[in-house]
């Protein structure tokens, strides 16, 4: 009796080694750069844009993505204290984030896929479409100034830290200042209020939800002159690219897994044709312009 259970201890604990190692086999091919499974932080100003990708991806490859919407504070946190991360951010790292990785002897994947632009929008009852970056910046820095009042999205946002940083302040002034916690609620307050203007990502505009479209449709999107200009521009595609427009943003995928994962795999991805032409589409700027394949006949049929 003891022969047999030391004989089926034995062939446990192989049996059970063999299936560990294959267990940690398995988990080691569980993600590759075109499969698995992963997490991706998203800049709330830029959701509808990364929804689009993450359902193209996501259908030429057996990978699943989940994306997680926050505000840019909370993503910078939310990255240093995972084991791995990827997000997806209007910005590039400080030398002060850098270095964080660097202690974590991660060297961080930088992708730069689109120039997106901060958006102001105002009631559609208001005949005024033009704005001047130089009243909001005086309002801002809570100077006397024509504007009345401006709502922002979440106080930690990207929309909101770009605006403290172009006026030159720590913080946004208590007077005459309203803020939500995503751009559809800025949207849905000033299709609804006269006399405010919104502040949100051009993303939101350019492609609203469908719950979204009545709202959009009772706003108007404000031309904009800059600090140095002398002429006003709308947000478009073709002024975000000739650098007319004032307030454009580069977009960017940062990723911070360590290995070669869905991260890299969906960086590539955004940044290649496919994503680049869905990138256009949205009405934002591709990082690069989309080759366009011409036919090429070696004989023309002239009709007679």
């Amino acid at each position: 009796m003891r022969k047999f259970n030391k004989g089926f201890v034995l062939v446990f604990v192989c049996f059970s080694f063999v299936m560990c190692n294959k267990k940690e086999q398995q988990n080691t091919r569980k993600e590759s750069i075109l499969k698995g499974s992963a997490t991706v932080m998203v800049d709330e100003t830029l959701l509808p844009i990364i929804e689009d990708q993450v359902a193209v991806f996501e259908g030429s490859y057996n990978a699943k993505i989940k994306l997680v919407s926050k505000s840019e504070s909370e993503i910078i946190v939310s990255l240093f204290n995972e084991k791995s991360g990827i997000a997806v951010l209007s910005r590039n790292l400080t030398e002060d984030e850098n270095k964080i990785f660097a202690q974590k002897k991660i060297a961080p994947k930088i992708t730069k896929f689109a120039t997106d632009a901060i958006a102001f929008i105002s009631n559609k009852s208001n005949k005024d479409t033009l704005v001047d970056l130089k009243d909001v910046m005086e309002f801002m820095q809570g100077k006397s100034s024509k504007i009345k009042g401006l709502v922002f999205d979440n106080p930690n946002s990207s929309t909101v830290r770009y605006m403290k940083t172009l006026a030159g302040i720590e913080s946004i002034p208590q007077k005459g200042v309203y803020s939500f916690k995503t751009n559809e609620e800025v949207i849905k307050f000033v299709a609804q209020n006269e006399g405010m203007i919104g502040v949100l990502g051009l993303n939101w505009l350019t492609q609203p939800m469908p719950e979204m479209q009545q709202y959009v449709d009772q706003v108007n999107v404000l031309s904009v002159k800059g600090l140095a200009g002398q002429n006003y521009y709308e947000p478009s595609q073709n002024n975000i690219a000739e650098g007319k427009y004032p307030l454009a943003r580069d977009l960017y995928i940062i990723n911070g897994q360590g290995y070669s994962g869905l991260g890299m795999g969906f960086a590539s991805f955004v940044a290649g044709d496919i994503g680049q032409r869905i990138v256009l589409k949205s009405g934002l700027l591709p990082a690069k312009v989309p080759g366009r394949k011409i036919n090429i006949r070696n004989e023309i049929n002239n009709d007679k």
